[in-house]
């Protein structure tokens, strides 16, 4: 059974910083691919960030959030982060971490095999 669970999430003022945490378990960590995903209320999933098997040497960032979150993984821990800096209320949302065994179509939601529960960031102005 592969579980994730995310942690980091809080309330932040406009301009802050927050680092997320996703530690997995039931799925060889190495050799799957890591997705950061958000949802604010009454919109639908989207995509933030997405990084490759083994070393991470390949990270996909969302336009919204380039320059300004970093996706990175530590297959010691099983884990993978998203430090988010400069966030904005519009960041705010639900964030979730998902796993995949390919890297394709890295932003679809939909391909994604599991989620954890989530953990809210909340941004104020």
């Amino acid at each position: 059974q592969v579980q994730l669970v995310e942690s980091g999430g809080g309330l932040v003022q406009a301009g802050g910083s927050l680092r997320l945490s996703c530690v997995a378990s039931g799925r060889t960590f190495s050799t799957s691919v890591m997705g950061w995903f958000r949802q604010a209320p009454g919109k639908e999933r989207e995509f933030v960030a997405a990084i490759s098997q083994w070393s991470g040497s390949i990270t996909y960032y969302a336009n919204s959030v380039k320059g300004r979150f970093t996706i990175s993984r530590d297959n010691a821990k099983n884990t993978v982060y998203l430090q988010m800096n400069s966030l904005k209320p519009e960041d705010t949302a639900v964030y979730y971490c998902g796993t995949r065994k390919t890297l394709n179509n890295y932003d679809s939601y939909a391909l994604y095999d599991y989620w954890g529960q989530g953990t809210q960031v909340t941004v104020s102005s």
